[in-house]
């Protein structure tokens, strides 16, 4: 499956959840380029019913850490479309995961570590750039969706 750049929506950063953990130096590293970039330039897959992160969760922890308001993310019906692929990162130190558990993990108050989980969803997100002042804002001057 691939998005265009229409099924990109401006979400808020609170309704996200995560289920897992970051790796730091990670998420410090993207917060650099997403400053040098000054917006984000891919979006992260989110469950629409629960707001539970798929992909993304340094993309997330970054607009976290810069209060933005708003983060570009792609809705999905991950429960139900069998197109996308859960599996277990190698290291991780579980024997097996269910999409449920996912969505259970993001509601409850803990995380799963890093890399524990690995979900193909699309080989192909679209490129965007939504600019750092856009997410700030709390009401939108335009519709949800992406500036070029």
């Amino acid at each position: 499956m691939s998005w265009e750049e229409s099924d990109v929506r401006l979400v808020p950063v609170e309704w996200l959840k995560a289920h897992e953990e970051i790796k730091v130096k990670n998420m410090e590293k993207l917060l650099e380029m997403t400053l040098k970039w000054d917006g984000f330039t891919k979006p992260l897959i989110a469950d629409k019913a629960t707001g539970t992160i798929l992909d993304g969760h340094h993309r997330f922890a970054v607009a976290k850490r810069l209060e933005l308001a708003r983060i570009p993310a792609v809705c999905i019906d991950y429960l139900n479309d069998e197109t996308v692929e859960l599996e277990l990162w190698p290291a991780s130190s579980l024997e097996s995961i269910s999409k449920q558990d996912v969505v259970d993990m993001a509601l409850s108050s803990n995380l799963y570590p890093p890399k524990t989980t690995r979900h193909r969803i699309s080989d192909h997100l679209p490129p965007i750039h939504v600019s750092l002042r856009r997410l700030s804002l709390l009401t939108p001057s335009q519709p949800d969706g992406n500036e070029s």
